[in-house]
């Protein structure tokens, strides 16, 4: 009977607190660990639970203080773009590094639809990785102020601060992220209908590896970053080049491209041809602007086409 309310009040919340711990940890995977991890806290002192704050607050805290006590322990997860060096030239020998704790793309399908819309700066991998380079205490203000919009006096409760340090924190945090040059505001997404011809423009261009369409998808100042590999590739005869030269990919029909979302973001599946299947090669996230393409994220962590719900092969029709 106990444990049935403690599930009917909880884990309505379960997504918004995985997007929270995601945005803490920059990871899935860490923040499934942690959000079970605060079911579990949560529900050994269910009995002192006294509903003087909400269950939302209650858990949230709950998440906050096992994601700090977490980041203890860890150092934060960048991009590649994020480390500090100038863009890389794609005629160089690729640099990979899998002791890294690189960025992870989240699954829309994980998040709560609402947040994806209401939240949707917030969860884009821009923002995410510029996060991970704010200490994390005031990455959890900032969070829980601009994202989550709560008081600073809910949030000095919170993280047993004072109101005065909460502002403190959440202005130097501000600061921080304007730093960053994301230029969010600046990224006008196309409509319905260029957004559809561009997507499948990168598909089709991918597909056939038809590099002379691949620049032409790209904007004039487009990224393209790969963890694990170090290197980030800037404008779109570089990367054109980069996938000339380094994909193994070697006639039309080696690629295939499956749809997916990641972070409120369009994304792929990149499967690769094996003989009579294709098997998981990477993931791109893109950034669409009416322009084209101006960023692309394509991460080589296999695991991910499991926790995106990709096929494990594809059969070669």
């Amino acid at each position: 009977m106990v444990e049935a309310e403690f599930v009917r009040q909880a884990d309505p919340y379960r997504r918004e607190l995985l997007a929270h711990c995601y945005r803490m940890l920059g990871s899935v995977y860490d923040a499934e660990d942690l959000v079970q991890e605060t079911y579990v806290r949560a529900w050994r002192s269910y009995d002192r639970f006294e509903g003087r704050s909400s269950m939302r607050t209650w858990l949230h805290r709950i998440a906050t203080n096992a994601c700090l006590n977490a980041l203890e322990s860890r150092n934060r997860r960048p991009l590649p773009i994020g480390l500090g060096a100038p863009s890389s030239d794609p005629a160089d020998d690729l640099v990979e590094q899998r002791e890294v704790r690189w960025l992870e793309p989240m699954p829309d399908e994980f998040l709560d639809p609402a947040s994806v819309v209401t939240g949707r700066e917030s969860i884009r991998l821009a923002v995410v990785a510029a996060m991970q380079y704010l200490p994390p205490r005031q990455r959890a203000v900032l969070i829980l102020r601009d994202v989550l919009q709560w008081s600073a006096a809910e949030v000095a409760e919170m993280l047993e601060m004072t109101v005065a340090s909460v502002n403190s924190a959440l202005q130097r945090a501000r600061a921080q992220m304007s730093r960053t040059e994301l230029d969010s505001d600046k990224i006008t997404e196309p409509g319905d209908a260029v957004r559809k011809e561009l997507l499948d423009r990168f598909v089709a261009a991918f597909e056939a590896k038809d590099i002379p369409a691949m620049v032409d998808i790209f904007t004039k100042d487009a990224v393209w970053e790969m963890p694990p590999f170090t290197g980030w590739y800037e404008g779109p005869e570089n990367i054109a080049r980069l996938v000339d030269t380094h994909c193994p990919a070697r006639r039309p029909g080696d690629m295939k491209l499956i749809p997916t979302r990641a972070n409120g973001q369009h994304a792929f599946g990149l499967y690769m041809r094996d003989g009579d299947v294709y098997k998981p090669f990477n993931l791109p996230v893109l950034t669409l602007t009416k322009d084209g393409v101006s960023h692309v994220s394509s991460f080589f962590d296999r695991r991910l086409f499991r926790t995106f719900g990709l096929p494990d092969f594809l059969p070669v029709t």
